[in-house]
């Protein structure tokens, strides 16, 4: 976490525009069969592991990762972080009230905390540009946006290049932990790796197929990984 916030303060002092992403099994799985979002990921300039299958893979391969770095324990630490360094901050998803008390709630608790914009997360295709040109206008350092994956993933890869926001972070459904829309799971399931397990008991029609259908494809693709390897060692 902290190299994490070192380096977020790098890439904002750089005034280039760069994206960052988390990883866990659902995203593996959805880059494996998008070349797109593969591709998207891959440009990244910072990627964090916010999953512990993807950390506990990553030891079975030989190359461990040191910790998971949850985006929602990333996204609390720059809301400190950015009051601190007078970093201006654009919060983009969600609805119009999740949006608005997440603006509110770091607003009271961080007083100096600057708010370049806030907008939810629903738009049509002929409103897409009016929101890149809000965001260009506000001169953000830090943006982050609370859609869907591989939506925010591809809206990023799209139009980074225009908004020019030096730190550019997909948030999913941060906002709605924030507000209380959403519980997180007790910390000993995040640590675990049972925090997934949580999500599905409140959302159970929703994540069913996610966790138990789509998902399953990341251990066929870790098992492909470890043949792979065990294969370059004979």
């Amino acid at each position: 976490m902290q190299e994490t916030l070192v380096r977020i303060g790098e890439l904002i002092a750089s005034g280039l525009p760069n994206q960052h992403v988390v990883i866990n099994a659902d995203k593996v799985v959805k880059a494996e069969k998008d070349p797109e979002l593969r591709q998207i990921i891959n440009n990244c300039a910072l990627i964090n592991a916010d999953g512990m299958p993807v950390v506990w893979a990553s030891k079975l391969l030989g190359i461990p990762l040191k910790e998971r770095v949850a985006g929602v324990d990333l996204f609390v630490e720059l809301m400190r972080y950015s009051a601190e360094q007078g970093w201006r901050v654009y919060f983009l998803g969600a609805k119009e009230e999740v949006v608005k008390g997440v603006v509110d709630k770091f607003t009271v608790q961080y007083p100096n905390l600057q708010i370049a914009g806030y907008r939810n997360g629903y738009w049509s295709a002929d409103q897409e540009q009016s929101v890149v040109d809000a965001i260009t206008l506000s001169k953000t350092d830090l943006l982050f946006v609370a859609i869907s994956s591989p939506k925010k993933e591809q809206f990023l890869g799209k139009y980074q290049s225009q908004m020019k926001v030096p730190f550019a972070m997909g948030v999913g459904g941060t906002f709605d932990v924030m507000v209380g829309k959403t519980k997180r799971a007790p910390v000993w399931m995040q640590k675990t790796g049972f925090e997934w397990f949580y999500r599905f008991l409140q959302e159970p029609r929703r994540m069913f197929k996610r966790y138990f259908i789509e998902d399953m494809y990341f251990f066929v693709l870790l098992g492909k990984a470890v043949f792979v390897k065990a294969m370059g060692k004979s």
